[in-house]
């Protein structure tokens, strides 16, 4: 006996490495892959972001997206794969690039119900599993985290020898509050 499926279909995706485990984007669901140094990442009340082309774009680590226990990183530069919709443009912090891979697209099976911000398997060319993300699904997540403000941050800050000490800046315009925090930070 010999079984074909019915249906076969190919994806061309990109992979990337979150907390040492591929996970793959489809390709036409992507707007842009870049690195962005973590200095220049900024925050405002509980929101980070990073000014592309202009614009500022949302930062959210993938591993909370994934809820995947994420190791501290150390590397001067952030990996970020730019996803947007008709709603706007956010940033996926991402450990590494792997690279564009067609993958033959396997159905989750039915008994684990949906599983949020997935799609899909794959078999990398490897030989290993790889999980394909649901696009729509993980910017709706995205937008949630962004909005309750329970975000992980990606920023690091240099510290001290000694005991850090807390500054408390208070003004009833957040501009001028961010501008004064700015000012003390880089001080």
């Amino acid at each position: 006996h010999l079984q074909l499926p019915l249906t076969l279909s190919v994806i061309r995706a990109v992979v990337v490495d979150v907390a040492g485990e591929p996970y793959a984007f489809p390709h036409t669901r992507i707007d842009r892959l870049i690195r962005v140094r973590r200095e220049d990442v900024r925050s405002i009340e509980h929101r980070q972001f990073v000014t592309v082309d202009g614009a500022n774009v949302g930062l959210v680590m993938a591993g909370q997206l994934l809820d995947i226990p994420a190791p501290a990183a150390v590397a001067p530069d952030l990996a970020v794969v730019l996803l947007g919709d008709n709603t706007g443009e956010y940033g996926l912090v991402v450990d590494s690039f792997r690279g564009e891979q067609d993958l033959v697209v396997r159905p989750l099976d039915t008994r684990l119900g949906k599983v949020p911000n997935l799609s899909a398997a794959a078999i990398l060319d490897d030989g290993s599993p790889v999980l394909i993300v649901d696009v729509e699904d993980l910017l709706r997540s995205m937008d949630q985290f962004i909005q309750t403000g329970s975000l992980v941050r990606c920023e690091t800050r240099a510290v001290g020898s000694g005991r850090r000490k807390r500054v408390l800046i208070v003004d009833d315009s957040i501009t001028v509050r961010e501008v004064e925090r700015q000012l003390l930070l880089h001080k």
